[in-house]
């Protein structure tokens, strides 16, 4: 099992000036560097990926979905525009070889209204149509999305692996399949092992945080039982830690950080790697749920 942790735990937006961080990583431990394109112009992936190789990390690639990067908006001109960021985070993953780029590219995050029957089928065509084209993309690159649920806080369109399910059937490309996280789980599932199981060999791959986003082991996710249902589910690539920064303004408010959950961005990564070794590992780990 391999490990990697989000360039979330520590800045926003990642970019050539802030490349000390996968010194930083590597250091720590973590075999993986999860990178989010939140401004393309800000990194130069040439640079990105000797940095990478210096250190022996490998690198995931997510991206950030706002407003302009809608795949199910009713304005075909934002569509468009997230299609495109999605193929240019594809360019990214080819040239940092990253096999996925990941993350909640259906729609916008923060995008929560009360739709009738008739316009949620609308956007939930629009959404498809938008990511054939982008699997198509991916799939020509060799590279695999993995669509991310999130949960009813975030968006009104894919909160459950079931839901999630559908989209993947309706998409019915291979090479796109899941990216499942902990955190929403935790929210919305109501058997997350079970949910776990069902998507199978669907996970493309794993986030991991505790129910109140901090250090995974720290609060009361199941992780044995989370453990035992990625192996039933033949899952062999990384769990990534993704937790965030609060005193980074932007994304605190993004995602509802009003406090801190860790001493400081080390010490929940260290934290986290330390419990997800002994929990992979088959070290003795405390059951929150005995």
């Amino acid at each position: 099992m391999k490990f990697g942790a989000s360039t979330f735990i520590w800045v926003s937006p990642f970019s050539n000036a802030t490349l000390d961080l996968a010194d930083k990583v590597s250091r720590m431990g973590f075999d993986i560097l999860e990178i989010c394109i939140e401004d393309p112009k800000t990194i130069d992936p040439e640079s990105v990926r000797k940095r990478l190789e210096k250190t022996g990390l490998q690198a995931r690639v997510c991206g950030a979905f706002g407003s302009d990067r809608d795949s199910s908006s009713g304005d075909p001109a934002v569509r468009g525009q997230a299609v495109d960021y999605i193929k240019k985070c594809i360019d990214f993953a080819r040239e940092l070889k990253s096999p996925i780029v990941a993350g909640p590219m259906y729609s916008a995050v923060g995008k929560t209204r009360l739709l009738s029957k008739d316009e949620k089928q609308q956007q939930w065509q629009l959404a498809v149509e938008s990511l054939r084209k982008a699997g198509d993309y991916a799939g020509e690159h060799g590279v695999k999305l993995a669509i991310e649920p999130l949960n009813r806080f975030e968006t009104d369109l894919i909160n459950t692996v079931e839901q999630g399910l559908e989209l993947l059937d309706r998409i019915a490309i291979p090479n796109v399949g899941f990216l499942l996280d902990t955190f929403h789980m935790n929210i919305e599932e109501k058997d997350v092992a079970a949910a776990i199981r069902r998507a199978g060999s669907k996970i493309f791959h794993f986030h991991t945080c505790e129910n109140d986003r901090g250090t995974p082991g720290t609060g009361h996710v199941d992780w044995i039982s989370v453990r035992d249902a990625l192996r039933d589910a033949g899952y062999q690539g990384p769990v990534v830690i993704e937790a965030f920064n609060s005193e980074i303004t932007e994304i605190a408010r993004a995602v509802a950080l009003w406090r801190p959950l860790a001493s400081s961005p080390d010490a929940l990564a260290a934290g986290g790697l330390d419990f997800l070794k002994r929990l992979f590992n088959g070290d003795q780990v405390t059951d929150p749920h005995p």
